[in-house]
């Protein structure tokens, strides 16, 4: 008689406690309901003596008290191979695509450890995205982790479609997959990201894997791991550089802490669950390079209602290499894309990594930027012609280089109302330097708008 089996004792949303008496079973320890195998839970955490709070993976309709639910004394895995090139999946490697099964090359665990300290790769290398502002001011690092934070509607998908766009489109690079990881937002959005990859011809080298919002609490989790999953095999398996983008990882935060309400654990700050700190560190730990090859990873963080030290969006924050911050006041003033310089970093703007020409460019912008911060209020009281020549000249430039620093982009051409623009970073530096020395203060600041480079004015 097998006596692996628990007894289910409560069901509540997607969670469902179950006891056992004889054998315990060990944490993500896969269990199936005896009445219909389909229905697969996965233990998480103790919640008494003898009894566990388990995931539900799928409807918990045919769940009820007393059922039995078998241990199988496995971890979730899920398929990987060549296969997922191309298609687009669920978070178990089902198709959504509508085709057939992909040929697989095995199965990889959902839940592992990040690679050894050792295996790490600690290169440092720019990543041109064609994007003045970014290149500019936060550079990304190839096989950094690069975080585009801002609140709801201030333009972090467009982004995230814009650099797969500059980078997976235009570049085309030989011998580099991506994986698009949708998780908690609208299945709109991975739909129309399919096309733009279907039109452009390059979606036979990125698999995308979707969970999206309407999808219960834990399967949006599971879809962030099995999206790493994936990544990890295309690193590793096929030796290859990886692209990583996932839209959004406060929509894996914000599952965790749905399941934990109902898990019942006492909250940490913000409300959210004790244990998002270790669960961001786990997550991160894996999207790690190796000495051959590198996995770059673009994340969007939303902002709730616009606070940034939020615990979720705090708790990614320590693991970004570049963190590209949008702002609502300049996406209402139509600055697109509307990122704010001042608030933005990255461990790249250095002079030992993006060199001396770039970092004092950028160093020198941002202070002529601050600075004309501290004089708008004054402006705003007793109008512009009040200020000292030396102060009316830094406002103006200021106004010219912000305005220099908006640009049409590729994916956004109808809300930009102008053809999408690649400015390669060289173009960028020696065009910024050009306004900062006051070559064009002659020039109203209006003309600057949405130019690729300064001579299109000329």
């Amino acid at each position: 008689m097998n006596t692996n089996y628990g007894t289910i004792i409560g069901v509540e949303g997607q969670i469902a406690e179950v006891e056992f008496l004889t054998a315990k079973p060990s944490l993500h320890d896969i269990l199936v309901l005896e009445d219909d195998p389909s229905v697969r839970l996965e233990v998480r955490v103790s919640s008494r003596e003898d009894a566990y709070f388990c995931f539900v993976f799928g409807s918990s309709l045919k769940l009820r008290r007393g059922a039995r639910a078998l241990n199988s004394g496995e971890q979730l895995s899920i398929p990987v191979g060549r296969g997922f090139l191309g298609r687009v999946f669920d978070m178990f490697g089902n198709p959504l695509d509508g085709g057939p099964p992909p040929s697989l090359e095995g199965r990889n665990p959902v839940y592992r450890e990040g690679p050894p300290y050792v295996e790490i790769s600690a290169k440092q290398e720019i990543m041109e995205t064609g994007i003045k502002i970014i290149d500019l001011f936060c550079p990304f690092l190839k096989g950094g982790k690069i975080g585009l934070l801002g609140g709801a509607g201030v333009g972090k998908t467009v982004m995230l479609t814009e650099l797969i766009h500059n980078i997976v489109v235009l570049k085309k690079a030989s011998g580099v997959v991506s994986v698009f990881a949708g998780v908690g937002e609208r299945t709109r959005e991975g739909h129309e990201l399919v096309e733009v990859l279907t039109e452009k011809n390059v979606l036979d080298s990125v698999a995308v894997i979707l969970g999206p919002m309407g999808a219960p609490p834990a399967l949006r989790s599971l879809a962030a791991y099995s999206a790493l999953t994936t990544a990890e095999y295309f690193l590793n398996a096929l030796q290859t550089d990886v692209l990583f983008f996932m839209d959004n990882i406060f929509r894996f935060a914000q599952a965790g802490n749905e399941l934990a309400v109902v898990m019942r654990t006492i909250p940490s700050e913000d409300g959210y669950q004790p244990t998002l700190t270790s669960e961001m560190a786990a997550f991160h730990a894996r999207l790690a390079s190796n000495v051959s090859h590198s996995i770059s990873a673009v994340e969007t963080v939303y902002i709730p209602n616009d606070d940034i030290t939020d615990a979720a969006v705090q708790s990614v924050f320590t693991h970004l290499d570049s963190a590209v911050v949008f702002s609502r006041d300049l996406y209402q003033q139509n600055l697109l894309p509307a990122v704010d310089p001042l608030a933005s970093f990255s461990s790249a703007l250095s002079p030992q990594t993006a060199g001396e020409l770039h970092y004092q460019t950028a160093r020198s912008s941002q202070a002529l930027l601050k600075k004309a911060l501290s004089l708008d209020r004054v402006v705003s009281l007793v109008g512009e012609a009040e200020l000292s020549v030396e102060d009316r000249t830094a406002y103006q430039r200021s106004k010219k280089l912000r305005n220099f620093l908006t640009q049409q982009l590729f994916v956004a051409e109808d809300q930009t109302g102008g053809k999408g623009q690649y400015i390669p970073l060289k173009t960028a530096i020696s065009e910024v330097n050009e306004i900062l020395a006051g070559k064009y203060d002659d020039v109203p600041a209006d003309k600057f708008l949405y130019v690729g480079s300064i001579k299109q004015i000329r």
